[in-house]
């Protein structure tokens, strides 16, 4: 593959054929390819944004091409080249036009290389004074213009509003980079942020958690003190939900819904290695990622098992002093990092409460009198989030929520959500409840 329009191409046709996670199938692509990593960058650029915005693009499509039908693989093609005219600058038009072509040919679809060229011509033409999108100021225009589901749009304006909304969903069309933890087991966040200088890696401090470190892209495992163990990647969104949860060294903690590990091993170094951490989830694989990440980070007190969240365990009632409970949901605070997600279904969506409400109830029996339960998603929706522990504290009034601070910000009845918008973060939900003496 010779490339970066040709790997990105690969990329869309993949997810489209396969139904396969954008990243999952970059990350193999750039694997098995020699692209050099200016080339490796824009394949990444181009497949994600198109992703990101499909929508959008297929509105211009539509309204530039005159055939009542595409071929799936050549609209792939002219959302590529469409997302090189329409929203990246640093591409001149006629490059984006020529190389559409171009690829038309070398993908073995020559006889569609004039209506290539004829709607990406048209469309570059008209670039600066494009047919306006309709609908302005309502949820259906947020949803085509930022490429989400109707419902999606409808039900955020319902719950947030329609100014709230757009900058949520204009935030989800921007690169994340991603968030450094450092390993204070082994250092600092100075003297690991001096090496990454020494490195010519420019980083950033955010405001949250404390000893992270943010890039804006790059590959970790080239990052100096990787195998070493000096960091581990995780979101500072879902890294500040253990330090919400006030951990210390020498707790029991059950994190139950465990994969990739990165909560566990938040937990373990603020336990500075102290206590014991179970790690859980169903599957032996995602289990064997754990491990390995805690053998490189020099973590001893975890310990992984595989278990059903849902399902009850007599032996650790009342056992622990936290009880962290990630629950699966719908994901839509990570559109930034998974685009694919913003295609879920509200059917999908709406059977995950009763869920994440099951799994919540069986975990609140393993918390020790005077422990904590903390509840999180990765997750938007006040249905999956708010809602779920509302129902549970009126169930179980052995809880009650705790109220905490994220920056200068107050949560409200012990929750919280993160915002990309706002928070730099992914969208992420935190509750924490404190369990009474029995």
């Amino acid at each position: 593959m010779s490339t970066a329009r040709e790997a990105a191409l690969s990329v869309l046709e993949r997810c489209r054929r396969d139904g396969a996670w954008s990243g999952q199938v970059l990350d193999r692509l750039l694997q098995s390819t020699a692209l050099d990593s200016k080339d490796a960058a824009l394949a990444v650029q181009l497949s994600l944004g198109v992703i990101q915005n499909s929508r959008y693009l297929d509105y211009y499509i539509d309204h530039y091409c005159r055939s009542p039908k595409l071929e799936p693989k050549l609209r792939d093609l002219l959302r590529l080249g469409a997302y090189q005219i329409l929203l990246l600058d640093k591409i001149p038009v006629h490059a984006a036009v020529d190389e559409s072509v171009s690829l038309c040919r070398t993908i073995g679809m020559p006889r569609a290389t004039g209506l290539v060229n004829a709607v990406l011509r048209r469309m570059s033409e008209y670039r600066d004074d494009l047919p306006k999108i309709p609908g302005e100021g309502s949820a259906s225009y947020l949803a085509l213009r930022y490429s989400q589901s109707d419902w999606l749009a409808e039900e955020l304006v319902t719950q947030r509003g329609y100014d709230f909304t757009e900058a949520f969903f204009r935030a989800c069309q921007q690169p994340s980079g991603i968030d450094l933890q450092i390993n204070t087991l082994k250092t600092d966040a100075a003297s690991y942020g001096q090496a990454l200088q020494e490195a010519g890696k420019a980083a950033l401090i955010p405001p949250f958690p404390a000893n992270c470190v943010h890039l804006n892209g790059g590959n970790p495992a080239d990052l100096p003190g990787f195998e070493d163990g000096l960091f581990y990647v995780q979101d500072r969104a879902a890294a500040m939900a253990i330090e919400i949860a006030g951990v210390c060294p020498g707790l029991n903690v059950l994190d139950a819904c465990a994969a990739p590990g990165g909560k566990s091993f938040a937990a373990a170094i603020r336990m500075e290695n102290r206590g014991e951490i179970t790690s859980c989830d169903l599957h032996e694989k995602k289990l064997r990622l754990i491990d390995s990440g805690a053998k490189r980070l020099g973590v001893s007190c975890i310990r992984t098992m595989a278990a059903d969240a849902s399902g009850f365990q007599e032996a650790w009632q009342n056992a622990f002093d936290l009880v962290i409970a990630d629950v699966p949901c719908s994901g839509f605070g990570v559109m930034r990092k998974k685009p694919e997600i913003r295609a879920r279904g509200q059917e999908d969506a709406a059977r995950l409460p009763e869920i994440q409400s099951r799994i919540l109830d069986n975990l609140s029996h393993y918390v020790a009198p005077g422990g904590t339960l903390l509840y999180s998603t990765c997750t938007v929706l006040r249905q999956e989030n708010e809602d779920v522990v509302n129902a549970f504290l009126s169930s179980h009034p052995d809880f009650r929520p705790v109220d905490f601070t994220v920056g200068e910000r107050l949560s409200e009845n012990g929750c919280y959500t993160f915002w990309p918008h706002i928070d730099g973060s992914d969208g992420f939900f935190v509750s924490k409840m404190i369990r009474g003496t029995l």
